[in-house]
């Protein structure tokens, strides 16, 4: 996706026009640009009175994982390691009236290099795998 064009054409342009030198059609065609953004950034300078780009907005809603959240799963899981995404999902809906997915639950942890440990108190275990024949399957060549 190209980018945009800089505030530094878009002076330019908009200067050259104001002094009455060329058309927003002629422009287009000296600057290398469509004669449709040219019409677009005049308007936008007759509505905002500046040559420079708006600042653009931010896409979709803010995130629901702010800090309080954060401290809190940091909480919850210091007390009890062991709990599971539903609970941790379960006490936040409760107590901080925060709705998050599993998913978005366990996306989290991973950023914050959280874990959650089930029974950190139980050693490995301690059973080995058998190891494979080696060989392959099936009847011989």
């Amino acid at each position: 996706m190209p980018g945009a064009y800089s505030d530094d054409l878009r002076r330019k342009i908009l200067q050259v026009y104001e002094r009455a030198e060329l058309s927003l059609e002629q422009l287009a065609e000296q600057f290398g640009v469509s004669y449709g953004f040219t019409k677009k950034i005049r308007r936008q300078q007759l509505r905002t009175g500046q040559m420079e780009r708006r600042p653009q907005r931010v896409h979709g809603p803010a995130s629901r994982v702010t800090e309080a959240v954060r401290q809190y799963l940091r909480q919850q899981l210091r007390r009890q390691p062991d709990r599971t995404l539903a609970e941790l999902g379960q006490g936040l809906k409760e107590s901080l009236q925060v709705q998050l997915s599993q998913t978005r639950l366990s996306l989290e942890l991973q950023r914050m290099e959280l874990r959650r440990k089930k029974n950190p108190s139980t050693p490995p275990n301690g059973t080995r795998k058998k190891p494979g024949s080696g060989g392959r399957r099936g009847g011989s060549r």
